[in-house]
């Protein structure tokens, strides 16, 4: 039997929003404009969604699909408003992540110019960005990446260090939840295990597309086993590589979702509602 959700917060709350492959915040945000607007109506005390983008920025000959082409005055083919967080080295799994450290860092600089935020939204390399934001703001992850180092793992990101003197401190508070749409974990690799293990921590919410050919439902669930609970926070929708921004139940499931971890963590004595109670499609 369906519970009713927790009330809203009644303070504003802040999100971050990251992008994926190829887009940038801007273009993130006019694709998800319906979202925003659903958001706005269900959080009346206020929510406000910050869109940074990426620092990869990738020439045509970076993107392994076709895009639409513009030309300049000159008759020269521009290159397109496409960036990245990493880019992908490798035709398979392991894949190596070139570049992530800069993606990190520019996600680590809108944490200390935009925040403090409540939580992160991610699409597609953007779902796994936010599962890594989650896993590095999260007490006790520096030692997971000290413990893998040796055995070739990555270092903890410099731009996530912050300027205490204390060598436990980070630039930001852990996320209260994360929101991943298409996303996948970095697997298979030892250089990036420290983001897994231990388990992330941080409630997170899972959308996976059933028609999804881009990123395979197997490095998404991938994700999915490398949060500590997993249970009723996996939402698939009939749909392939995209958000559903507009469509009620999955907007609806969002919304539910993040009203119960923030009542939670502002102490609620409501017990947790996982997804399967909500009326939303599987």
């Amino acid at each position: 039997m369906s519970r009713p959700p927790p009330p809203p917060p009644s303070r504003p709350i802040k999100v971050l929003m990251l992008h994926g492959f190829t887009q940038s915040g801007p273009n993130f945000r006019a694709k998800t404009r319906a979202l925003e607007k659903n958001l706005l109506k269900a959080f009346p005390a206020g929510i406000s969604l910050h869109y940074p983008t990426a620092p990869i920025r990738l020439a045509l000959a970076d993107i392994p699909f076709p895009v639409a082409q513009t030309t300049n005055e000159a008759g020269e083919v521009e290159e397109p408003d496409a960036w990245a967080w990493w880019r992908r080295k490798g035709d398979r799994e392991p894949y190596a992540y070139e570049g992530l450290e800069l993606g990190l860092e520019r996600i680590a600089d809108a944490l200390k110019t935009e925040g403090p935020f409540d939580g992160v939204i991610g699409f597609s390399q953007g779902g796994a960005c936010a599962g890594m934001l989650a896993s590095l703001l999260e007490p006790g992850r520096r030692e997971a990446f000290e413990k893998f180092y040796p055995s070739g793992g990555m270092r903890f990101p410099e731009s996530f260090e912050a300027d205490t003197g204390y060598i436990e401190g980070t630039i930001h508070p852990p996320l209260k939840f994360a929101v991943s749409y298409s996303g996948f974990a970095a697997r298979g690799l030892g250089t990036y295990k420290a983001f897994y293990e231990p388990k992330i921590s941080t409630p997170m919410l899972h959308f996976l597309g059933s028609l999804d050919v881009v990123v395979e439902e197997a490095r998404s669930l991938a994700l999915v086993e490398a949060c500590e609970k997993s249970e009723g926070r996996v939402v698939y929708h009939p749909g392939g590589h995209f958000l559903p921004s507009s469509q009620k139940a999955y907007v609806a499931a969002l919304i539910g979702f993040i009203k119960d971890v923030l009542h939670a963590a502002e102490g609620g004595e409501k017990e947790e509602e996982s997804v399967e109670d909500m009326d939303v499609p599987f």
